[in-house]
This record gives C-alpha cells, structure tokens and sequence, in this order.
C-alpha cells in the first residue's frame, strides 16, 4: 500500500535518567522535527485520517505521526508541541495496563496513561489506537493469545472510549502472517509495524522509527529513504 511517511515516536520527556531502549525524544527535539515538516509544507495527523485521505487520493502535504505505549509524558510534552504546530497523532495504548507502568522493559519504570487520559487524549482531537493488553511479541503467539491480546485490547478501549476503535500497532514491530489475520479478524482498519515493508498492506503498514538523536537531516533522510522503499516494493 503507497502512503505517505509515518513517523514513529514512544516517550516525549526531556528527562535526563538512562534510556537504554532509544525511546525518548525530548520535547525540544520534537518541536524542531514538526517545525521542519511545517517548512516542507507537511501536516501530521493521525493513522486513521492519513489512510481515509489516502484512500480519496488526498494524502500529498500529510504525514502520519504516531506514539507507541501510552505514557502519561505524551500529555505534559508531546501534546502541547503537537498543538502549538497544528498537528495531532495517534497515541498506541496497552489497553491492560492502563494507569500502570512499563512492566514489559526491563529499563527505567515510566508511568502509562489511565482511562481518563484516555478519553482526555480523544477528546484533544487525537486518536487512540490498541497496542495490545500487556505488549507481548505477537509472531508465533497461539491463537486464543492473539484473540485475547488483539481483540481483547479493542474492546476496552472501545469501552472506555465509547467509540470505535480502528488503528492497532504490533508490539515490537513484529507480526506474522496469523497476527495480521487476527488484527483484521477484530474489525481494526489498520496494524501498523516498523520498518517492514513486505507485505506492506493495510494490516502491515511500515513506519519510520525516530530516536532520541535524530535532527531535521535524519527525518528529511527518511522521507527520502521512505519513498524510494515504496518503489521497490
């Protein structure tokens, strides 16, 4: 499936403790990454919104952007960056752990969003999309395992959202083809991973990892990198 870039993002915090994993962006850091989309003339949305324009053939000027696992860092410091650029996101939520921690690394303990930062989020005109129960490597998972991480998580948050559910993200970036099938199974509309591109469809959109240490070059290098893929393939 030919889209447009989507950008991958996890905590958003200018702490300082040890990140061994590379999953924290500082707030400085994002705002110079959405200023620069800005002066190329790019808007970043959701997954859903950027696959509905995609789907009318109005996606040129969008990008998708996109924050795995929930943590409660993206409403102090991603939120108010995203709105000071006019942009919004989707925020991939581990529907069992709501109001938690981390528990699935074994690097520092961050702090994830409950229902009502749930809701808080939506209601700031993003989406909420599943990233699972409890963020278990899919591929390989048997099948009452998928039933239970994939459409399970769904439907919590359905219910605490009062609302459909469409976009879900692969935790790890890794699925098979029986996870895609399972996520599909459930009514999502889209899975996303990471930088796979094969097969590259609906269910196995690829996106761009961004580490604490990327500059404007680094995301106008992806983009380059991103589209050249999408001919390949």
């Amino acid at each position: 499936m030919s889209t447009p870039p989507v950008f991958m993002y996890h905590s958003i915090s200018p702490s300082t403790q040890p990140d061994p994993h590379r999953l924290r962006v500082s707030p400085a850091r994002l705002d110079r990454h959405l200023r620069l989309l800005r002066r190329l003339g790019l808007r970043g949305v959701p997954l859903s919104e950027l696959l509905r324009a995609a789907d009318r053939g109005e996606a040129r000027g969008l990008v998708g952007l996109t924050f795995d696992d929930g943590y409660t860092d993206y409403l102090e410091h991603a939120l108010p960056v995203l709105q000071r650029h006019g942009m919004t996101s989707t925020l991939y939520v581990v529907a069992g752990r709501l109001g938690g921690s981390n528990q699935w690394d074994d690097g520092p303990r961050l702090d994830l969003i409950d229902a009502d930062q749930v809701r808080a989020v939506a209601a700031a005109g993003h989406e909420v999309g599943s990233h699972t129960m409890t963020h278990p490597r899919l591929a390989g998972a048997d099948p009452d395992v998928l039933a239970a991480e994939i459409g399970g998580s769904r439907q919590v948050l359905t219910d605490v959202l009062q609302a459909e559910v469409a976009s879900f993200c692969y935790p790890y970036g890794e699925f098979d083809a029986a996870a895609a099938d399972a996520v599909q199974a459930a009514g999502y509309d889209s899975g996303c991973v990471i930088g796979d591109y094969s097969p590259g469809d609906r269910f196995t959109l690829p996106r761009c990892y961004i580490s604490p240490r990327d500059t404007a070059g680094h995301l106008v290098a992806r983009i380059v990198r991103h589209t050249a893929r999408l001919r390949l393939h």
